[in-house]
């Protein structure tokens, strides 16, 4: 009886608390439809009105299941299940479980337990932490590591060219500002400003990129001992992507696949060559560095795309505009890909 007596005194309270009103028409008996099956199941629907009556005919039992939340049940006992709804269309679903020694009483992420299998009675108050949710809009920052390499006529140059890159070596970093606005379940608008460096490292060490009138020459340094070449540049980088999670869709959090997608483009803020290499005759290390802004793009556009599950994320991003300018040689347009952190 004990059990009886705190669990509806529990419902009072719940009712206090969400402000239900309780009148005396929503005491009043309505058409209930008993469902039968099995040996000892039974499924009972209490209909208040002709329109709830015939939705419920277009229903099946695994939609209603569906709608109500049901776990499956784990042990014997009977289970009711109550769905309260508020002025304010809001809902609360209460389980109430019962065995021979027990009574669950399950409300949100709170769960009272009355225990009466021993000479004394025993309540025990439980919850689960609480649900993290996704704030509307966030600022956060993030990083890029990856490798660059660029496309000339639809494919990337072979070791044949004296411009061909090295993949191990050729960093791109990236540090962004970002801000995120959330527009649905699972769909966001991520939007921020960033700096990337790109670093070009040259296959062959012996080769020197150098300004020329006609732009840029790779140069074969063959009057020294060249072993290391590269072209760096920096660019302040504006970007702006839609992103879907389908983890958070779904209710699975980080669990699930996020893709994203979007445009950026950036400013030119330094960028130059550095060559270094040793006499024929043995000597230390001598480094030539010279700005390259006569021959580097000022400005680059793109795509970028992003791909993550769990901690993990991939990007990759195309430039649409050449390394070079326009009207200087190579025509190759860059690509990056690698980790976001």
């Amino acid at each position: 009886m004990k059990r009886y007596l705190i669990a509806v005194l529990l419902l009072i309270l719940i009712q206090q608390v969400f402000g239900m009103q309780v009148t005396q028409e929503n005491l009043a008996k309505n058409d209930s439809i008993i469902v039968e099956f099995g040996t000892s199941g039974k499924l009972v629907i209490v209909v208040d009105n002709p329109e709830d009556f015939e939705r419920l005919k277009q229903m099946n039992i695994n939609e209603i299941i569906q709608e109500l939340d049901l776990p499956a049940p784990e042990k014997d006992g009977v289970q009711t299940v109550v769905e309260v709804k508020y002025k304010d269309g809001k809902k609360e679903i209460f389980r109430i479980y019962e065995d021979d020694s027990e009574t669950e009483v399950t409300f949100g992420r709170y769960r009272l337990i009355v225990d009466e299998s021993g000479s004394k009675t025993k309540v025990k108050m439980e919850s689960t932490p609480k649900e993290k949710k996704d704030p509307p809009f966030r600022t956060f920052f993030s990083a890029d590591l990856g490798i660059n390499n660029y496309f000339e006529n639809g494919g990337i140059p072979g070791p044949g060219a004296p411009y061909a890159v090295k993949g191990w070596g050729s960093w791109n970093v990236g540090l962004n500002w970002m801000a995120s606005q959330k527009l649905n379940e699972g769909l966001f608008w991520d939007f921020g400003l960033g700096v990337q460096w790109y670093n070009f490292k040259f296959e062959d060490g012996g080769i020197q990129a150098q300004a020329s009138e006609s732009g840029v020459e790779f140069v074969d340094r063959i009057d020294v001992n060249g072993f290391k070449s590269k072209i760096s540049a920096s660019y302040l980088t504006a970007l702006t992507m839609l992103k879907y999670d389908f983890g958070k869709k779904t209710g699975k959090g980080r669990e699930g696949l996020r893709v994203g997608i979007g445009p950026y483009a950036g400013y030119r803020l330094g960028g130059r060559s550095k060559f270094v290499y040793r006499e024929l005759g043995g000597s230390g290390r001598n480094k030539e560095k010279e700005p390259a802004g006569t021959y580097l793009s000022n400005f680059r556009y793109g795509l970028r795309g992003e791909v993550g599950f769990r901690s993990i994320t991939f990007f990759t991003t195309y430039d649409f505009n050449p390394l070079f300018h326009r009207d200087v040689e190579p025509s190759v347009s860059p690509i990056a890909f690698g980790l976001v952190f």
